[in-house]
């Protein structure tokens, strides 16, 4: 996962401070020596790691102690702030033409998963209500077109391409499509490169002079580390980016690039892909991405995803239940659908406060969910309706036709009857909770 031994070595400087009751000059500086370090071999720029280190050390020094923080504590509050304040501050949105369509140019090298990342932009948009369309202007890479339209398929998202045309040609010409057949978001996915060349930029800043875009995105691989950064600070001086898009941000990364090159470029993180599937897409929001490093979780992105996967179908079914009796296994089913929709349980897992880190050398089952689900599909109508009648043949039947033990078929009893428990609590307070879903708008 991303940050995983920048967190682990910050946590680790931060323990020696834990218990102390005061902060005092000599432990500061051995504790920002760690972090430091720390820093530096997540391949952070070392210009920024330096004004970093200053401005923390400067608040650490003759900091008080709050009542209720010791001065472990009271260090990780001052750095959560700093690393927040590193990264942006706040969540940068993107902006809006006051004529349609609006227009956000994607570029980038080869391989930083610009064309993926064109479809899951205009996934995300699409589910808030906007018509997007994709237009394909990388006419240099093998099958580059297809995969524009294989993406653009999956998302639902039409695409504009004329093949081999030149690509300003045919950004203008996607314009006016867009405007006559009603879409009111352009995505224009440019030409990337093995590297920077002048041919790549000159043909850049023909388009951006051709399509006038309200935003021009880059995307940047979050695995190069601070190559990125140089790649941003590059691109930015030849065609003045508006924000950047970070992907590959769930890998196994060091994470320099997202926490230098806000410092180094003053261009605000957009997004950040997270996963391999089209959805796999957030806000990049500094306060929490801090939170995620310092361990601390992330809990307000992991309640985005809750009620993003959630099914207001689903829960008026569960709120329309008379008595924790009537919750059978087939609403346990539905129940383990939704936790599906949030993600990889890795990911999900992470964002609880003081989760993330006692992970890290666990092997999360990806298909831990497929067990249950196939017991509850090898029942009858009947026994998921009433498990009570699961005697021991009918548990030797479902486990024989599931492929499973009958130990794993009495384990799944088990937390189903734990769930209706759960459901009984719940219940108290049906009609709020369905309320609150239907005035967040879920669909």
């Amino acid at each position: 996962m991303a940050f995983e031994g920048l967190s682990d070595k910050l946590q680790n400087a931060f323990k020696k401070l834990t218990g102390k009751g005061k902060l005092t000059e000599q432990n500061i500086k051995e504790a920002m020596r760690e972090v430091r370090m720390a820093l530096l071999e997540a391949d952070v720029n070392y210009i920024v790691v330096k004004d970093f280190i200053k401005k923390v050390t400067e608040r650490c020094i003759g900091a008080e102690i709050l009542a209720n923080l010791n001065a472990g504590q009271q260090v990780i509050k001052i750095v959560n702030e700093e690393l927040t304040s590193l990264m942006g501050g706040s969540n940068a949105k993107l902006t809006w033409s006051p004529s349609v369509p609006t227009i956000y140019m994607l570029c980038g090298l080869q391989g930083a998963g610009k064309t993926t990342m064109a479809a899951k932009l205009a996934g995300m948009l699409t589910k808030q209500g906007k018509k997007p369309m994709l237009a394909a202007c990388d006419i240099y890479r093998p099958a580059a077109i297809k995969q524009l339209q294989v993406v653009g398929e999956q998302v639902g998202v039409p695409v504009f391409e004329k093949g081999t045309q030149n690509p300003v040609q045919t950004a203008k010409e996607a314009i006016e499509y867009a405007r006559y057949y009603g879409r009111d978001v352009l995505i224009v996915d440019t030409a990337g490169r093995l590297h920077i060349d002048e041919g790549l930029m000159q043909e850049l800043q023909d388009v951006k002079s051709a399509i006038r875009p309200q935003e021009i995105l880059l995307v940047v691989d979050a695995m190069t580390g601070q190559d990125a950064v140089n790649v941003a600070k590059s691109f930015d001086e030849k065609l003045t980016i508006d924000g950047v898009i970070i992907t590959k941000l769930d890998g196994d990364t060091r994470g320099g690039a997202a926490l230098s090159v806000r410092a180094v470029t003053g261009k605000p993180i957009k997004f950040a892909g997270t996963g391999e599937k089209l959805s796999d897409i957030e806000p990049f929001h500094p306060d929490r991405m801090a939170s995620r490093i310092l361990g601390m979780g992330d809990v307000l992105t992991l309640i985005e995803k809750a009620t993003e996967a959630a099914d207001l179908k689903v829960a008026e079914k569960l709120a329309s239940k008379k008595n924790p009796a009537d919750f059978d296994l087939n609403d346990f089913l539905d129940q383990m659908h939704q936790i599906k929709k949030m993600g990889p349980l890795q990911n999900v897992l992470g964002m609880l406060p003081g989760i993330g880190n006692k992970l890290k050398n666990v092997e999360v089952d990806e298909n831990a969910l497929k067990k249950p689900e196939a017991i509850i599909c090898s029942m009858t109508l009947k026994e998921r309706k009433n498990p009570s009648i699961l005697n021991a043949s009918r548990r030797k039947r479902i486990a024989a036709g599931a492929g499973v033990t009958v130990q794993d078929v009495n384990a799944l009893i088990r937390q189903f009857e734990q769930m209706q428990k759960m459901v009984k609590q719940m219940m108290g307070n049906k009609r709020g909770a369905l309320r609150a879903m239907r005035n967040m708008n879920i669909r």
